[in-house]
């Protein structure tokens, strides 16, 4: 692990005053920074803020905002959800995956954005549903797959 990481991560941990009762406060606050849970990261965190390691990876493993491995730096879901599926989701993941040259699960070699789908989003109304981190774009079509990439970035 580089230095500035182990201080980065002492860091989040005296931030929240080492305090157990604080640990997915610090998971959060790690995820922010690395964009997932860092294995070493959270080696430092275990041992600063006292909490056993098993502790730590089983709310990783249980809470959906906790990745164990690295994630884009924006984070492209395409809700699958009934009425996003039925008004066109499966083709919009098509065209996203053509774009930035990844399937689903993956990530851009720049680390610039990763790519997954969820089950749904609570947006049926404006269906198919596409986020960015945590811009919301409703009704996508496929051409409009390619101005939403851009805005985040050249591919």
């Amino acid at each position: 692990m580089e230095v500035n990481t182990i201080e980065k991560a002492r860091e989040i941990v005296y931030r929240w005053d080492k305090k157990p009762e604080n640990i997915i406060e610090m998971m959060h606050d790690i995820q922010n920074e690395f964009n997932y849970l860092p294995h070493d990261v959270i080696l430092e965190v275990s041992k600063e803020a006292n909490v056993s390691l098993s502790s730590v990876y089983h709310l990783a493993t249980f809470f959906n905002a906790f990745s164990l491995k690295p994630k884009g730096k924006h984070q492209v879901c395409v809700c699958m959800g009934t009425a996003c599926y039925a008004y066109g989701a499966p083709k919009i993941v098509t065209v996203l995956e053509k774009e930035l040259g990844i399937t689903i699960g993956e990530m851009t070699p720049d680390m610039n954005y990763g790519l997954e789908i969820v089950r749904c989003v609570g947006a049926c109304g404006i269906a198919p549903v596409v986020s960015v981190g945590k811009d919301l774009y409703g009704k996508v079509t496929s051409s409009g797959v390619t101005k939403i990439i851009k805005k985040y970035g050249a591919k």
